[in-house]
């Protein structure tokens, strides 16, 4: 049962908050074998002073728009396999109609957070 929750800042709609669920939750099903149903998720939005990151961090670009993605699962998931649902999440966040123009915009950094915690 992986729990899944979804930080970014405030100000998002709701069509945009849902397809990020909904591709976090297909990219599982593909990936990880997540059964039908086994759907726990929340999102939080934050205030400006409540979402801080390092913008250039390790070279690599971000925006406010920024949104990071804490999965938690347990540690029964060879490497390959964790792999697998990264990429699809990235290509899922990519081809969603309501993120489509967020995660690649020319001139800005485009960047996934994800972190897996195992237990």
């Amino acid at each position: 049962m992986p729990l899944t929750h979804v930080s970014l800042r405030r100000g998002k709609p709701a069509a945009y908050r849902k397809a990020i669920l909904e591709s976090l939750y297909r990219a599982m099903r593909e990936t990880f074998d997540v059964p039908d149903g086994d759907r726990f998720m929340t999102i939080s939005e934050h205030d400006d002073d409540d979402f801080a990151y390092g913008a250039d961090y390790l070279g690599i670009r971000r925006s406010d728009d920024l949104v990071i993605i804490q999965i938690t699962v347990s540690n029964t998931r060879p490497v390959a396999q964790k792999q697998r649902l990264y990429r699809r999440i990235a290509e899922l966040l990519t081809e969603s109609p309501a993120r489509r123009g967020h995660l690649h915009q020319p001139g800005r950094g485009a960047s996934a957070e994800l972190v897996v915690r195992q237990r």
